[in-house]
């Protein structure tokens, strides 16, 4: 007599399940969804102020709902200190000069030392990213009753009032101190020096 198989096992005995066709139907499909995803991020990348202004957009609607609703404050003040650590990790570097200090500097201090890029601990890409998917979760949340938690709302905005301004001025500090600024303005370019004209009117002409 033929023992019967082992459930969990497949016909080859390799001991592990056979994908039903439905099932790599839809992983396929997920995969086909995510690299569609991808590939529309990635086009968005390099258009900074298109992505910048349907941020915009997303989080107006975002407090029209709000104000209409009169409510979901909580939802609100929690978003609130999401995009202040979002904003601290926009402002500071990739690494702290607190930190590694005893590595030497890793930014510029002076005017004679060597020229370096700011490098953020949260890319300009994935700032936008979060702060977009965080208001989009936000705006889903106002449609669920049970998120909207009765509350005194100025409370909650003259805290987190008290908390940005307390964490943006402990930020500016660390910015006098180690002398670097989170933003860049058109590309570097080294100009030498140029010849003046006594140097200009002798060259050689032919």
């Amino acid at each position: 007599m033929e023992a019967a198989p082992v459930a969990g096992v497949s016909a080859a005995g390799t001991g592990v399940d056979e994908v039903s066709p439905a099932e790599t139907a839809i992983l396929r499909w997920k995969l086909a969804v995510w690299q569609q995803y991808q590939h529309v991020l990635d086009k968005t990348t390099p258009h900074v102020l298109r992505r910048w202004i349907g941020f915009s957009v997303v989080a107006f609607i975002y407090v029209l709902r709000v104000y209409f609703l009169q409510g979901f404050y909580v939802v609100s003040y929690g978003l609130g200190i999401y995009i202040l650590n979002l904003l601290i990790g926009f402002l500071s570097p990739q690494v702290d000069p607190a930190i590694a200090a005893d590595d030497g500097p890793t930014l510029p201090i002076r005017a004679s030392d060597e020229f370096r890029p700011f490098v953020r601990r949260l890319p300009e890409f994935k700032f936008w990213y979060l702060i977009t998917q965080a208001f989009c979760i936000a705006f889903v949340m106002t449609f669920f009753s049970a998120f909207d938690i009765p509350v005194f709302w100025p409370i909650l905005l003259f805290y987190w009032v008290v908390l940005f301004s307390l964490t943006m001025r402990r930020q500016i500090a660390h910015m006098i101190k180690y002398r670097y600024v989170p933003f860049t303005f058109g590309k570097q370019n080294y100009q030498g020096k140029r010849p003046s004209a006594e140097e200009s009117t002798s060259l050689p002409v032919d």
